[in-house]
């Protein structure tokens, strides 16, 4: 057979949108577990939450730089350009930060029903907005409705049962948490979508970031566990930064790359729905009739937002 037969390779394309997606819906679910074992080191050691977010932030970050070890240097189709790797780095870095610690700051202060409320009510309007004025993306009549169904599925769920007292201080660090969830994602998104760069190094470097800056706050609170339950507390931490925190950013960062960034924080709101599954079976709590109403809610503006982007992909 000559060269001019032989058949040419097929130029490399991109990963289909449904793989982001599913990165997407894994990070989500893996970030829910992350309540539950909280809740566990809470009650078993006297770590706060400070300490918590900076061991989560620490020990992904060493995870990462271990499988970053094994898998070798990225290939130069990946680079980017300096000055937007160093301005990726900051933004998701110093989002991380604010997302994680004035969440648990705010949980600390006004309660977990309200802290969650406003901090995942209010992402998905913010991420929405931001993603308008610096990304030109329309959410269309079924985004909107999508978002609609979100946020009522959210409510229900966290609402429906018992409710802390709210507190202005708590609110405010909420709103401050779900801002900073908004930046992280739509600069992920702004920065990400012309390709190069590598998901898992850049997670890396965010969580470098947060330890930096979590660190002082940590020592300031009590950095290291203390009591009888000390060996499954320091398993309970290996878990929370392999799974919610390495493996979980490094999903997210990859898929919010390459998928709307309001589809993205609809879709993050598989968290609470994966907390409170895990609530009712690991931690024996009630399973009540708002928390069934509203995962399904959730689940169905999902799996909504997904169809649409699937196909607004599909006709591009």
């Amino acid at each position: 057979m000559s060269s001019s037969t032989l058949p040419t390779p097929a130029p490399p394309t991109e990963a289909p949108v449904g793989r982001y997606l599913l990165y997407l819906v894994l990070a989500g679910v893996a970030w829910g577990t992350a309540g539950a074992a909280a809740s566990l080191v809470f009650a078993a050691s006297d770590l706060g939450p400070m300490a918590l977010s900076f061991w989560r932030c620490a020990g992904g970050l060493v995870l990462l730089l271990a499988a970053l070890r094994l898998r070798g240097p990225r290939p130069a189709a990946l680079a980017e350009p300096r000055r937007r790797r160093v301005l990726r780095i900051a933004v998701t870095g110093i989002g991380l930060t604010v997302f994680q610690s004035a969440y648990f700051a705010a949980v600390d202060a006004t309660g977990l029903a309200v802290g969650t409320v406003v901090t995942l009510g209010a992402g998905p309007v913010l991420i929405a907005c931001g993603a308008r004025l610096l990304l030109g993306e329309r959410l269309g009549r079924g985004g909107i409705a999508a978002v609609a169904g979100a946020l009522a599925g959210l409510a229900v769920l966290v609402l429906g049962g018992d409710t802390g007292t709210v507190r202005p201080t708590g609110v405010a660090l909420a709103l401050l948490s779900a801002a900073a969830y908004a930046v992280m994602t739509v600069g992920t998104r702004r920065l990400g979508r012309d390709g190069g760069g590598d998901a898992l190094t850049g997670t890396a470097w965010a969580f470098a970031v947060g330890s930096a800056g979590l660190l002082p706050l940590a020592l300031a609170e009590g950095l290291l566990p203390h009591g009888t339950h000390t060996p499954a507390v320091l398993g309970l931490l290996l878990y929370v930064a392999a799974v919610p925190t390495a493996l979980a950013y490094a999903l997210y960062f990859t898929g919010a790359a390459r998928v709307r960034s309001a589809t993205v924080s609809v879709i993050m709101l598989l968290e609470p729905v994966s907390a409170a599954v895990l609530a009712v079976t690991v931690l024996d709590e009630r399973l009540t009739a708002a928390t069934v109403a509203g995962t399904a809610l959730l689940l169905s503006a999902v799996a909504g937002l997904a169809v649409a982007e699937t196909r607004g992909r599909g006709r591009g």
